[in-house]
């Protein structure tokens, strides 16, 4: 941890977290697995499959399940997506947003973190379908930032390509700018009346058109829906680029990280949190998550037959379509007991330098080697053991690098999921590391406990009527000439 930052929190004094990592497909992170006969992966596109995950992950006290999201397929491997389709490599892949209705129905604290991008759709009705879902929630949705990474969504929405890495940040900064602006500057919280006697629903003085125009979008009129428990959803975010830490602490509230060691990850929270201060926040205004993967059972044997099990079940080929399109190198060209030093690409040797801290066997690492990291639990670690060993892992983990949690991705679902319910948790739940216990309200409440919207810190809340950068001009009421 950064000696500069003044610590408000220990990590030995914060309870370990955890959120589940899913998609609203069938290879996520663990391509092959899904043939295992106790996986339901394939069952994604049925409502009982996401319920019935939902429920299991509330009894657990999960902060919530967090769905990512693409839009076009990995198609870097070979050159086409002819792999990742056979693979099921995030192929195919339904939407994340219209699952959360039926799991919040069916629960009652469990939060929800759903991806979508900024650059494919515009700003004013994507903030009206968040506002609809923290209503229907009782505020327990989130929304993940991503400015998109796949070239080949962009070609399905008829560009030729990504906007460059800062520009699509740029552009996520306006984007960010418009949605603040909608669901904290439009309608004060006391806008909407309900006098049966007066006939007034809604007073028109306290609800605002945010008379945006910027480079990107112009959104002269007012949100067209009404405040919502939290107003704005939590923000969830990626990025890891310097870019991308600059925006994810301006703007996020929880921050997913992947690092394959610990040293690795402390440098990574360190820098996180110092950003965080630098964006004028405090170094824990944002719950900082790393990618895992967790294998275990009754006992230290158990688990491990049941991790060889799995790995006999991974597909090499499907994890290089995630390693080439997560890197930009087409790794098809390259024998599997090729040597990595052949591989021309700096993405892949600073990426297999950390590997390699993490499994250090001595070797030169090959081709296959990338493929066998990955065939579980994508870009993170995977820990193998009895619930109390696992425990061990974990607390170690948090205790050195200051991370708040874990964003457990699994090798099957929904078993991976029940395995921590039934042996991790409980073990965690002995030594006092864990809650499992919700606090009562919003997601952002859980998360902070500071109440149900955006702190005044916060980048966000700057743009509430009479804030820093509040652009309400209450002379033009219609939105004409804004």
């Amino acid at each position: 941890m950064d000696p500069g930052l003044s610590i408000e929190e220990s990590s030995v004094s914060r309870p370990i977290r955890f959120n589940a990592f899913d998609m609203n497909c069938v290879a996520h992170q663990s391509p092959g697995l899904w043939r295992h006969p106790h996986d339901r992966s394939w069952d994604y596109n049925t409502l009982d499959y996401w319920v019935e995950l939902a429920k299991l992950l509330e009894t657990g006290g999960f902060d919530g399940l967090f769905i990512a999201d693409v839009l076009g397929t990995y198609d870097v491997y070979a050159g086409t997506d002819e792999a990742a389709i056979r693979q099921g490599a995030q192929t195919p892949v339904n939407d994340p947003l219209l699952l959360v209705s039926a799991m919040a129905y069916a629960t009652e604290h469990l939060g929800f973190g759903i991806t979508t991008g900024t650059g494919f759709e515009h700003p004013v009705p994507f903030a009206r379908r968040m506002s609809t879902l923290d209503h229907l929630t009782k505020g327990r949705i989130g929304w993940n930032v991503v400015t998109g990474y796949l070239p080949s969504a962009a070609r399905n929405m008829g560009e030729t390509d990504q906007l460059a890495h800062d520009a699509r940040y740029d552009h996520a900064d306006e984007y960010l700018e418009v949605l603040y602006k909608l669901w904290e500057g439009s309608w004060e919280r006391d806008a909407v009346r309900r006098d049966r006697e007066a006939g007034v629903f809604a007073d028109p003085a306290k609800v605002h058109h945010i008379g945006h125009r910027g480079e990107h979008f112009s959104v002269p009129g007012i949100h067209v829906s009404e405040p919502s428990p939290q107003g704005s959803p939590v923000i969830y975010q990626a990025g890891a680029s310097p870019r991308g830490l600059a925006f994810a602490a301006g703007n996020a509230e929880a921050i997913f990280v992947a690092a394959p060691t610990k040293p690795l990850l402390r440098e990574t929270v360190s820098r996180v949190r110092a950003a965080l201060v630098d964006a004028g926040r405090k170094p824990y205004d944002a719950r900082i998550y790393t990618l895992l993967t967790i294998i275990t059972d009754a006992t230290e044997e158990a688990a491990q037959a049941k991790a060889a099990e799995y790995r006999s079940f991974a597909s090499a080929e499907g994890s290089l379509v995630f390693m080439s399109g997560w890197m930009g190198i087409d790794l098809s060209s390259y024998d599997l007991d090729e040597p990595i030093g052949n591989v021309e690409s700096n993405a892949i040797q600073s990426a297999v330098a950390s590997f390699q801290q993490a499994s250090d066997t001595g070797k030169e690492w090959t081709v296959g080697d990338i493929a066998a990291w990955g065939g579980i639990g994508g870009m993170g670690p995977v820990l193998v053991g009895s619930g109390e060993t696992i425990a061990d892992q974990l607390q170690s983990w948090v205790d050195e690098t200051d991370v708040d949690g874990f964003n457990l991705a699994y090798a099957v679902t929904p078993g991976t999921f029940r395995d921590v319910v039934d042996h991790v948790i409980p073990a965690l739940e002995r030594r006092g590391a864990y809650e499992r216990e919700y606090t009562p309200g919003t997601l952002r409440h859980k998360l902070f406990g500071e109440g149900d919207r955006l702190p005044d810190r916060h980048r966000g809340a700057t743009y509430r009527v009479g804030g820093v950068n509040s652009t309400i001009d209450d002379s033009v009421r219609s939105g004409l000439g804004v």
